[in-house]
């Protein structure tokens, strides 16, 4: 397409004759010519037929995992079965200081796709790879430093910590309160029916005296 157009603009340049015009369509002109020579080189059509094969059927976003952690790794284990008979350049997974995808190609005709974002700590790409076993991946995050993790990744902690603090205060009360709206919200109709009659039969006892006010 690039070449149609280089092409296109050399015959306007042709029958250009005023400079300004002619300006433009050399600039033009050098544009593409640029972006040609950076295209990267097409690939043989053996090679392009292969990869098309390889990434046939459609991609399936594997959410169910495993973690576990020893001093000097985080090992993710990822459940798929017959993955061992894949061939291993099938089984790829890219790290960088703080992520890791991992990409499963033509399993059972399907692509798996893994990508972990915003580790809670730096990993060590040189250290870090990945091992097959039977129905079975294992991705091996090397730490950077030997320390313990709470969870695998920033976005977990920051919801844990979150959760925490909504819960976690001075006044019983109102952790309680706080806990009763988290399940009222979460809850189906039968458990809505439930608190909203332990609220009535609360309110109840406190309008006759039989409790305190602030409990």
């Amino acid at each position: 397409q690039l070449q149609k157009d280089l092409e296109e603009v050399k015959e306007l340049l042709t029958k250009a004759t005023r400079k300004r015009l002619r300006d433009v369509l050399m600039t033009e002109k050098h544009k593409l010519e640029l972006e040609i020579k950076n295209q990267p080189p097409p690939k043989p059509k053996d090679v392009a037929e292969e990869e098309k094969s390889s990434l046939g059927g459609y991609t399936v976003k594997i959410n169910n995992y495993g973690w576990d952690q020893s001093d000097k790794f985080i090992k993710i284990y990822i459940s798929l079965n017959g993955v061992q008979k894949l061939p291993v350049e099938n089984v790829q997974v890219n790290f960088t200081e703080r992520s890791f995808d991992l990409l499963v190609k033509n399993l059972n005709g399907k692509n798996y796709t893994m990508t972990f974002n915003n580790l809670l700590k730096p990993i060590s790409v040189e250290g870090s790879s990945r091992k097959v076993k039977t129905d079975m991946v294992l991705v091996m995050c090397r730490k950077k430093r030997e320390e313990k993790w709470e969870c695998l990744t920033q976005v977990e902690k920051e919801s844990k910590e979150k959760e925490k603090a909504a819960y976690d205060t001075s006044d019983p009360s109102e952790g309680l309160m706080n806990l009763l709206k988290k399940m009222y919200a979460e809850g189906d109709d039968e458990m809505k029916r439930t608190i909203n009659k332990a609220w009535v039969e609360s309110r109840e006892k406190q309008s006759k005296g039989d409790i305190p006010m602030d409990i």
